[in-house]
């Protein structure tokens, strides 16, 4: 792979998020000199935390998968991932609950996952699951292979159908149908088409709406390991961080960059919002930021044939409540499928009997919350809000009121008097994500689309307008940086994009 024009040594990256920090990895691998500026005082970006009372919540991501490609960033520099993180293995990696009673484990373990779909649906849907365990796992190796091998010129040209279409030829001969199709292809139990359908409704897509490549979400998380680090989510960027400065990246928190300094077509520095000039051969940053006349913004919401597709509202409590039948993580399904997701894409209202993620991150490492207290993180999909009408209802009382709603719904589903146990709640509506400081879950365009990672992920549509040829774009707002995986991938290929490294 040919590596940028014109002098590459000094580096710029603009945010501590996972992307940049694998970026800045790789290129400190590759003796540059690389400076990342943070405007907050942490690293981490979306996958962020959220300390109240003694509670520490995981505002992004709540677990992680294929942790080889973590350990293959920390590798560039010579590191050990276990040397940096403690990863715990969970087991189950999400329990279903159904409205008829019924649970259904999700075992990292492909025969005794096959064993627990026997156990709750039968032989047929047993056989089933093998099939489609295989399938996902072919798409995914074969996506991530094709990812690897093109080295592509750009992160953005990994837009390019023709890549994504030929990893998807190549895994299953042909991807004709959309995903729900193809879950149907292979379960008859509604249980376990809803079950692995609901990724991508936890990414923003309705399944009747996702293309087939979203099969790679359950090889990601229903079919493959799943792990959650002590200390938090949180702690893979803290970690990432480290690694970077140890091997000579300096990271400056609390540092915003304002503007870019261009000359003759090309980026020459980045000015920060105190007036300091910091030289740069390159600059990477977020596709998030916009760029018009040097000033960099977050960028505005995508227009023309792009839509607003769905966010989501994440409430935080932390209780002094503990439940015994539940696990990690938890998915609740009620009565309805297809009228929570009516709900959210053709109504444009919050789910009525919703389906909801929560997450109890205290059952792998109680030290996130104070002694004898429990942390819950409920997640339901819901409508995105553009306009300044529908962020204000959220805003005027909806939010509490919603989750409110929630709670009361858990309480009926099994979370006996969670209620009443409940010491702080902090409610994340789409009006927060939409505002400054945060980034909507998901915005589509009318084209292909890929894979979020839940319950984060980044924008969509037209593009920030840059015009300098050594910009690099880096992060979940590029592809294939969609989910933990993703976006370090996208630091790798960032990095080989300005050295001429294979990525």
């Amino acid at each position: 792979m040919q590596g940028m024009r014109g002098r590459t040594d000094r580096i710029v990256i603009i945010g501590a998020g996972l992307g940049g920090l694998a970026c800045a990895i790789h290129l400190a691998a590759a003796g540059r000199q690389v400076v990342v500026l943070e405007s907050t005082g942490r690293p981490g970006g979306l996958a962020g935390r959220l300390s109240i009372g003694g509670f520490e919540f995981d505002t992004g991501p709540s677990a992680i998968t294929a942790p080889e490609i973590l350990a293959e960033t920390f590798a560039a520099v010579g590191e050990n991932l276990a040397d940096w993180l403690d990863l715990v293995p969970l087991d189950p990696t999400v329990r279903a609950h159904f409205p008829d009673g019924s649970t259904l484990d999700v075992i990292p373990d492909r025969d005794r996952m096959a064993d627990e779909v026997r156990r709750v649906c039968g032989g047929r849907e047993a056989r089933a699951y093998l099939n489609y365990a295989a399938y996902a796992e072919n798409v995914w190796g074969t996506l991530r292979r094709r990812l690897r091998d093109r080295s592509p010129s750009s992160p953005a040209e990994l837009l390019r159908p023709a890549l994504l279409g030929e990893a998807l030829r190549l895994a299953a001969g042909g991807v004709r149908h959309g995903l729900e199709h193809r879950i149907g292809q292979f379960f008859t139990d509604p249980r376990c088409r809803r079950l692995f359908a609901v990724q991508s409704l936890l990414a923003g897509v309705a399944p009747h709406q996702a293309p087939a490549l979203f099969t790679a979400l359950p090889f990601l998380d229903p079919c493959g390991k799943v792990f959650f680090p002590r200390g938090g989510v949180h702690a893979m960027p803290a970690a990432l961080a480290g690694a970077a400065q140890k091997h000579g990246v300096t990271i400056r928190y609390d540092t915003a960059a304002a503007r870019l300094e261009t000359h003759a077509g090309r980026a020459r520095a980045v000015h920060t919002v105190e007036g300091e000039r910091i030289p740069a051969d390159v600059v990477v940053l977020p596709p998030v930021l916009a760029e018009s006349d040097g000033e960099l913004r977050p960028a505005a919401p995508a227009g023309g044939s792009g839509r607003a597709s769905s966010s989501c509202v994440l409430v935080h409590l932390g209780s002094r409540q503990r439940y015994g039948r539940i696990a990690h993580h938890n998915l609740h399904f009620g009565r309805g499928w297809r009228e929570p997701l009516a709900d959210v894409a053709r109504h444009r209202r919050p789910m009525r009997d919703p389906v909801l993620l929560v997450a109890n991150p205290t059952r792998t490492d109680p030290e996130l919350a104070p002694r004898d207290r429990e942390i819950y993180q409920i997640m339901v999909p819901a409508p995105s809000e553009a306009d300044a009408a529908a962020a204000a209802r959220w805003r005027t009382g909806l939010a509490q009121r919603y989750a409110g709603e929630l709670i009361a719904t858990l309480e009926a589903r099994g979370y006996l008097d969670l209620g009443q146990h409940i010491d702080l709640a902090h409610v994340v509506t789409p009006a927060d994500w939409a505002s400054p400081g945060h980034r909507p879950l998901r915005r589509t365009s009318t084209g292909g689309r890929g894979p979020d990672g839940h319950p984060s992920g980044g924008r969509r549509g037209s593009g920030p307008r840059v015009e300098a040829s050594n910009i690099v774009f880096v992060g979940s707002g590029t592809r294939p940086g969609v989910g933990v995986p993703m976006v370090l991938m996208s630091g790798r290929h960032a990095a080989a994009r300005i050295t001429g490294a294979r990525p």
